[in-house]
């Protein structure tokens, strides 16, 4: 079984700061892609940030220079550092990765079980 458990969620002020991480575990040779989506109440899911596993990160324009995605490959876990917190930051943040379960195979999309993000005014 192949999971994606992300942690690091919570309440926080705005103007504050959080750090999400995302562990993926189980039958997997390797992962391309890796980042994080979100989802506020009553939208549509939007990517945060992703990076690749060249190192290249796409963010969202709302929060570029606030937020930083990081990963470790060899642990297969993805960081968001979460600064400057806003009240439009909560939502819902959802791990995601394209993983890829056995050498040659075709890769395919995973996602974690989300994780409450919540900044107060």
């Amino acid at each position: 079984q192949v999971q994606l458990v992300e942690s690091g969620g919570g309440l926080v002020q705005a103007g504050g700061s959080l750090r999400l991480s995302c562990v993926a575990s189980g039958n997997i040779f390797s992962i391309n892609d890796m980042g994080w989506y979100r989802q506020a109440s009553g939208k549509q899911r939007e990517l945060v940030a992703i990076l690749n596993s060249g190192g290249i990160s796409t963010y969202q324009d709302s929060v570029k220079g606030r937020f930083r995605i990081s990963r470790d490959n060899a642990k297969n876990t993805v960081y968001l550092q979460m600064n400057m917190l806003e009240p439009e930051d909560t939502a819902v943040y959802y791990c995601y990765g394209r993983l890829v379960p056995r050498r040659w195979s075709a890769s395919y999309d995973h996602w974690g079980q989300g994780t409450q993000v919540t900044v107060s005014s």
